[in-house]
């Protein structure tokens, strides 16, 4: 019967100071797996480091010159929280072993000498863990990312519904100060009163037509408030002309370029597709 998981998928990271270990090791299960090998514990934090994405199983031996097989499943612990951590050890290491498992450092103990057939359901069962671990954080991660999406989406929209209140009841208030500026000037009439005759005429025209501008300027910003509101008003555009985006842009901004003398030119050929 064929596995559901690819076992050459990720790979088997074993340490030992012993050459002739490694070898047999490698001869052993290199038809099964991905075998990467070193000698020391620098050796396999290196290998370690430039394969992170690549290695599901770390074994290490517990005897080793220098700094011990525990030290480095310590801090391959640290630098790859996910690989799986074993300890080759012989019984009079069986204390180095219980220690590694009290402390979190290993995910299962090895004993040497080891039967090749046990080894490899292990290493079978270890990656087969490391797989269904690394789906599960997958998929995780996916429904956060949905949930995340959710929430903005859930935030803009009564953001919009804020928005479409506060449009209301702006709109009602503009109500009163656009009556009152389009019946100032009949008004002013009835009360013989012309601009003409006034100390500063000029001032007033200005101020007026400044005051009728803005309201529509508060107008148009309300009316886009409220098209954001609108689940219907939310469309994407599969295709964009550049062109004509720029000359849109250019044409709001003309007044401010006007102003400091500054020359744009939109240089977009018109026939670029969008």
């Amino acid at each position: 019967m064929q596995s559901a998981y690819n076992y050459k998928e990720f790979a088997i990271l074993y340490v030992d100071d012993e050459e002739q270990s490694l070898k047999y090791f490698k001869k052993a299960f290199d038809s099964e797996f991905r075998i990467f090998t070193a000698t020391n514990v620098r050796s396999g934090l290196k290998t370690l480091e430039e394969h992170r994405d690549d290695i599901g199983i770390l074994m290490t031996d517990e005897r080793m010159p220098g700094e011990k097989g525990v030290h480095l499943l310590g801090q391959a612990r640290q630098l790859c929280p996910r690989v799986l951590r074993i300890l080759a050890t012989a019984f009079s290491d069986f204390d180095a072993a219980i220690q590694a498992v009290n402390s979190g450092a290993i995910y299962k103990y090895i004993s040497k000498p080891w039967n090749v057939g046990e080894l490899e359901i292990a290493l079978r069962q270890g990656l087969e863990f490391f797989m269904v671990q690394r789906e599960r954080d997958r998929l995780l991660k996916e429904k956060l990312s949905v949930l995340h999406n959710m929430m903005i989406t859930d935030r803009l929209l009564s953001l919009g519904i804020l928005a479409a209140g506060l449009s209301h009841h702006i709109r009602n208030s503009l109500v009163a100060v656009r009556t009152f500026m389009d019946l100032a000037p009949s008004k002013l009439q009835e009360e013989n009163v012309r601009l003409d005759d006034l100390r500063n005429p000029q001032f007033w025209r200005e101020f007026y037509d400044q005051v009728q501008a803005q309201i529509h300027r508060i107008t148009a910003m309300l009316a886009d408030l409220g098209g954001a509101s609108d689940k219907s008003a939310l469309s994407f555009l599969d295709k964009v002309s550049l062109s004509e985006v720029l000359a849109s842009v250019l044409a709001k901004l003309k007044g401010k370029f006007d102003e400091k003398q500054i020359v744009v030119e939109n240089q977009i050929p018109t026939s670029l597709p969008p």
